[in-house]
């Protein structure tokens, strides 16, 4: 029985891949900042830690208590929308060091027992937008962008001691909490001379008719866990795989 460790499990994308991956068969290291164990069915292949990524001291206490794992997967992440110019420097780092700082401390963390082993599996979870620009989330796809460039790199160099490393896009899931969770970071971004920019966006999200789902983000996952090619980009979801097309 495999093992697979999830980060940001309280809802989305990260709740929806561990009900996945433990449907699955697979057994369930959940990890999320304040722990629900009401979220999941029971089961004894499941296991729910507290994890903050942005704490290193949160981190190492984490994976001891998980044990050896044969998978990771870095999905915590937080959202940002609005103009780049009203966005502070302070919430440009808070969410870098989510979405960025964040997952390579779990890979870093995480790499020594699988080099030890000579197998795993690392997942990251980044954005359709590394796939083609989006307005009004300039600092959320720079924070995105990076760890695609930090994977493509990493995927090389531990392919080396028989290490996998997987990237996971997803597209634009309207089910999620991004918009809610960020609330009170976003408040102010959309400033006056933005207004009419930014309803045109909102606009044009309304019109989408492709869109990702958080089971189509959760079956991306998983492929990704699971395959042994040398394949490093899993678009997930409809509009995500269109634009992985284009390009």
């Amino acid at each position: 029985m495999k093992t697979v460790l999830i980060t940001g499990c309280s809802s989305g994308y990260g709740l929806e891949a561990a009900r996945h991956f433990l449907a699955k068969g697979w057994k369930v290291i959940a990890t999320m900042r304040t722990p629900r164990a009401d979220l999941f069915p029971a089961s004894e292949r499941l296991r729910i830690l507290p994890l903050d990524v942005t704490r290193p001291e949160s981190i190492g206490p984490a994976l001891e208590a998980a044990g050896p794992i044969d998978a990771l997967v870095n999905n915590a992440g937080i959202g940002l929308f609005g103009a780049f110019e009203a966005t502070p420097m302070s919430t440009v780092r808070e969410v870098f060091e989510t979405n960025t700082f964040g997952v390579m401390a779990m890979c870093q963390a995480v790499i020594p027992q699988f080099r030890e082993r000579g197998a795993g599996m690392i997942v990251n979870v980044t954005s359709s937008a590394t796939l083609a620009p989006f307005p009004l989330v300039a600092a959320y796809t720079a924070s995105k962008t990076a760890i695609e460039g930090f994977t493509a790199s990493l995927a090389h160099e531990l392919k080396a001691v028989g290490v996998r490393v997987k990237l996971v896009e997803p597209g634009y899931g309207p089910s999620t909490n991004f918009t809610a969770n960020g609330h009170q970071r976003m408040q102010g971004l959309v400033t006056k001379p933005y207004e009419p920019f930014a309803h045109e966006v909102f606009a044009g999200f309304g019109r989408l008719c492709a869109v990702t789902t958080a089971t189509d983000v959760a079956q991306g996952i998983w492929d990704a866990a699971n395959d042994t090619s040398e394949r490093l980009h899993f678009p997930a979801g409809a509009d995500a795989v269109a634009l992985a097309r284009a390009i």
